[in-house]
């Protein structure tokens, strides 16, 4: 293992979850008035335009090429749907009660894996995985007024975990760019379609807000796929959850908003879950190369 490119990773995927965050941030400043199908929209439709010259530098319209289209359209359609459930969220709620639960996607992909991808998964992650859903539970705080926008915080999760089965999949025959782009372009095309129904004349001193959705959200794609390229997704996919510090500092300089007791706590269960079944499958790959 290179140490090096470990630590850069790490920076990396820290860099990537502030820009997420930021992202986020950025979609709670424009509220409620304007439809998170319109914002998801412009997101991708910039996201694109910026991933679209990288992309083609980094190997020409090659890249573009793929035999798994089908696979594409549907991490693209539950990628998008799962985005804009997020932006609805984190317009109606703070951003760093929203981060919380958007963390457990760890825990959700283990199991999904379990039933759509037939991988074994021992007693040990299992019993973390329980742990996690516990996590979620006091995060959402059952024994308060659970609000609308926290279930399809949740439900947001769960597509999000369903399109990382997909990334998965696809990385194995397509380049990083090129997955990062077809989503774009397909979340572009599917929100685009909408927008006779929910589109809305921006004023111009909200403008850069939503340039500035567009803009994090690439920034975000291309910081994460390039700490995936200098260290494993088990090393530097921990990193991911200093989003939920970033929310919370973001939250309390722009908001005044400080996170309930059950936030913490159901953070603090999530982190350590995901992080633990980031480290099972670590050791799990190493027993399967040294196997090989």
């Amino acid at each position: 293992m290179d140490i090096g490119n470990s630590k850069t990773g790490m920076l990396l995927m820290t860099a990537a979850a502030a820009s997420f965050t930021l992202m986020n941030v950025l979609v709670k400043l424009i509220g409620p008035e304007f439809h998170a199908i319109q914002i998801s929209f412009i997101r991708n439709l910039i996201a694109a335009f910026v991933l679209l010259p990288l992309l083609l530098y980094s190997g020409g319209v090659k890249v573009l090429k793929t035999q798994r289209f089908g696979t594409h359209f549907w991490r693209g359609f539950l990628g998008v749907t799962g985005n804009i459930l997020y932006f609805f969220s984190f317009q109606m709620l703070s951003v760093g009660y929203v981060s919380v639960i958007s963390q457990a996607v760890p825990v959700f992909v283990a199991v999904m894996a379990v039933f759509f991808l037939n991988e074994i998964v021992g007693h040990r992650r299992w019993l973390a995985i329980i742990i996690g859903f516990i996590g979620v539970i006091i995060a959402i705080n059952p024994s308060g007024t659970i609000e609308i926008a926290s279930l399809i915080a949740v439900l947001a999760t769960v597509l999000w975990a369903a399109t990382i089965l997909l990334v998965r999949s696809l990385a194995i025959t397509d380049n990083p760019f090129t997955i990062a782009f077809y989503f774009m372009v397909i979340g572009t095309i599917l929100t685009g379609i909408l927008q006779p129904w929910y589109w809305q004349e921006i004023p111009i001193n909200r403008l850069w807000l939503f340039i500035g959705v567009g803009l994090a959200g690439a920034s975000g794609q291309l910081l994460m796929s390039y700490a995936l390229k200098f260290a494993e997704a088990s090393i530097v996919s921990p990193f991911n959850y200093t989003a939920i510090l970033w929310a919370i500092i973001f939250d309390a300089i722009i908001w005044g908003f400080l996170p309930t007791w059950t936030t913490i706590v159901g953070a603090t269960i999530i982190t350590s879950a995901g992080i633990y079944i980031f480290h099972r499958e670590a050791i799990i790959k190493g027993k399967e190369k040294h196997i090989a």
